[in-house]
């Protein structure tokens, strides 16, 4: 049985490349953003830094990480978790791509 509840986000071409789109609908009352690297992977997270609740969707986008734009913490986009020296997580969803649809996964017990 999935676990999750599946938004469908929109067509694939709506989130740029080396970029992010802060989405209308949040997780535990955060909000939540998607990302899109420049070898075309799709990643979602909290859109808040575990530092200072910088908005992630606004950092800059180099590999598979985030900067974010308030304090340079740098976020792995895969597993949320902040780069070293620096200590924390933001945390990450799971998404899918199915016909050139990106979709978020939305634990279930939230939807309940």
């Amino acid at each position: 049985m999935d676990t999750h509840i599946w938004k469908n986000i929109g067509p694939l071409s709506e989130i740029p490349v080396r970029g992010a789109r802060r989405l209308c609908f949040g997780h535990e009352g955060k909000p939540i953003a998607v990302f899109r690297t420049g070898a075309d992977t799709f990643f979602a997270l909290i859109d808040e830094c575990p530092h200072k609740a910088g908005p992630l969707s606004e950092g800059i986008i180099a590999g598979n990480t985030v900067t974010c734009p308030l304090h340079n913490w740098v976020i792995e986009l895969d597993s949320g978790n902040v780069a070293a020296p620096d200590e924390g997580n933001a945390r990450s969803l799971p998404v899918r791509v199915e016909g050139g649809e990106l979709f978020v996964g939305l634990p279930v017990r939230e939807l309940a």
